[in-house]
């Protein structure tokens, strides 16, 4: 073989070989950008979806969390709660994030992350109370799930660190008083996550006792349910007022309503005559 069509087919086996190694690193990168569903974002983050839209990666708001007001020092060492999405993070590249067993929300009333954000992708419109009012206590970065197999405090001993740990006490977390029929002389102090009032910011999951933690921060489209519009709660005045005006003479009328009841009942059976 001559030296021109070796140099031929080694730079062909070069160049399909690069094309290889950059198609990896492109389809890597695409994945590593996808939305994940058990990401936590900051206060004030919009739906995931439009998030990744709006965000553009600039950092500012993982900026002012490391140079908030409230610092927090825990054995020596600063908690900086926001972190920028890096290759290998299992979140999408250059996005802020945070972990809630090592760096919850501290649920700062200023918002810094928030404000510093130039685009929309964090906004106050997702932290406003019913009176239209900014507040951090209104934002819904995730919501609380606690592992009754594993949490002590199902198994009778008497645990209160996430209930402690909770900015929103007594309101978010509560603690409900159970019978030991084990024993039939103790009782089960029982922690009760309240989604509405839970703004997902970790700190109960930080303080969980446990080797892995039996509460933990979920996004909470991932996790709530919907009952849907159709029902409505008989006890609650506001929810009432959604069908105050609702309309009783309603009817729906479908193939099976227009014939009669026992035409129905008895619709594919045969009579022995």
């Amino acid at each position: 073989m001559d030296n021109k069509r070796r140099s031929f087919l080694i730079n062909m086996i070069q160049a399909g070989a690069a094309a290889t190694a950059a198609g990896t690193i492109v389809a890597g990168f695409a994945e590593e950008n996808k939305a994940k569903e058990l990401t936590l974002r900051p206060p004030g983050a919009l739906k995931e979806e439009d998030f990744l839209k709006t965000c553009i990666r600039c950092g500012l708001c993982v900026d002012a969390c490391k140079n908030r007001d409230n610092k927090v020092i825990i054995d020596g060492n600063e908690i900086i709660t926001l972190k920028l999405g890096a290759p290998g993070d299992k979140v999408p590249i250059g996005t802020p994030y945070f972990i809630a067993r090592t760096g919850p929300c501290f649920m700062c009333d200023d918002i810094p992350c928030m404000y510093a954000c130039p685009t929309g992708a964090l906004t106050p419109d997702e932290c406003k109370n019913e009176k239209g009012e900014v507040a951090i206590d209104s934002a819904k970065m995730g919501v609380a799930v606690i592992d009754p197999s594993s949490c002590i405090a199902f198994w009778g001993l008497q645990c209160t660190a996430c209930y402690r740990a909770c900015p929103e006490l007594d309101k978010a977390i509560t603690i409900e008083w159970r019978q030991n029929k084990r024993t039939g002389k103790h009782a089960y102090r029982i922690p009760v996550v309240h989604e509405e009032y839970c703004t997902g910011c970790g700190m109960c999951e930080q303080a969980c006792v446990t080797e892995i933690a039996a509460i933990k921060i979920f996004p909470r489209e991932v996790f709530l349910g919907k009952a849907g519009d159709r029902y409505v709660k008989g006890w609650d005045e506001k929810d009432q007022q959604r069908v105050k005006n609702a309309s009783t003479n309603t009817k729906t009328v479908t193939g099976r309503s227009k014939k009669s009841a026992v035409d129905n009942l008895n619709e594919g059976i045969k009579w022995d005559q």
